[in-house]
């Protein structure tokens, strides 16, 4: 049963119970129905309550068909749980926790690493939409392309941005960061540096997990070394690149482009002509190299 269902069954049954089939004079029925109206409001208000903040949710319980688990969950891998000691086990004792959805403390959408790596497996392999299988020139250069073209395609279907992100945009853009180098730290005594495929630094990392942040939705819960697993990494990264395009529009004061959100992504927004120019060279060669892809 969806939460919709459920939720009016629950409203459903609790005024059959407390208003319906009431017996006597009308005076009777009227202050027993006045009674039970004062002793359920505060139930009946907290139901209406939870179905507004669920509005727009409650048609597909999924934010997608490719999340395990309902919107504001998580999913959590089976996995060994240690029970500490008590009087009727003193030395504690060790079981297995199976898998389950688990409510996510803010009630929005969160992904961890362990239903991005769930989402990756069960559904990436054979999709349509890759990027071109070029290599660019780098000896790791086609090997992340399935994980490219899942995650491009799950954030523009969750986010929904006016242009639609490519694949090939995305390659281009890890090709100028990392040379597909997954354990890229860009600066090797400063483990907050940009790190990974899509070079994440320590602070995005925490704004993309942290719901009192610039972000209102669909956070991203990832330790540092977490973003050296690469389907981590681009999930987050493309995650990044989408919130920095519609950051681009409310600078530009128009629907931005997303080689003005890359430039956005690399910080070079309030950069110098020639800076720009610089900087966005690698992307703009390997991004114009992938769209001539088999023409």
């Amino acid at each position: 049963m969806s939460l919709s269902k459920r939720l009016k069954t629950k409203t459903e049954h609790a005024g059959a119970k407390n208003g319906g089939g009431l017996r006597g004079t009308r005076s009777e029925a009227k202050q027993s129905s006045k009674k039970h109206r004062r002793t359920n409001s505060k139930k009946i208000i907290h139901e209406e309550q939870v179905e507004i903040h669920l509005e727009g949710k409650l048609s597909n319980e999924k934010i997608h068909p490719w999340r395990v688990c309902p919107y504001g969950q998580h999913w959590v891998k089976t996995h060994s749980l240690h029970v500490p000691p008590s009087k009727k086990d003193p030395a504690g004792s060790a079981t297995t926790r199976h898998e389950h959805c688990a409510h996510n403390p803010s009630g929005r959408d969160q992904l961890y690493p362990e239903e991005m790596s769930e989402i990756a497996t069960q559904n990436f392999f054979g999709l349509k939409d890759k990027p071109c299988p070029l290599p660019l020139r780098f000896k790791n250069g086609s090997k992340y392309d399935d994980l490219i073209a899942g995650w491009v395609q799950y954030w523009n279907e969750v986010m929904k941005p006016p242009i639609p992100l490519e694949p090939n945009c995305v390659k281009a853009l890890i090709a100028s960061e990392s040379g597909f180098d997954p354990n890229k730290l860009a600066n090797k005594k400063n483990s907050n540096s940009a790190r990974g495929l899509m070079q994440i630094t320590n602070e995005t990392r925490k704004i993309l997990g942290n719901e009192k942040r610039e972000l209102k939705d669909h956070y991203i819960d990832v330790t540092k070394s977490d973003l050296n697993d690469p389907n981590n990494n681009i999930c987050a990264g493309v995650r990044w690149l989408i919130y920095k395009r519609e950051r681009a529009s409310q600078k530009l004061g128009h629907s931005a482009s997303w080689e003005e959100a890359i430039k956005e992504y690399k910080g070079l927004s309030n950069k110098g002509p020639r800076q720009v120019e610089k900087n966005m060279k690698a992307f703009l060669m390997n991004d114009e190299a992938l769209k001539k892809c088999g023409k």
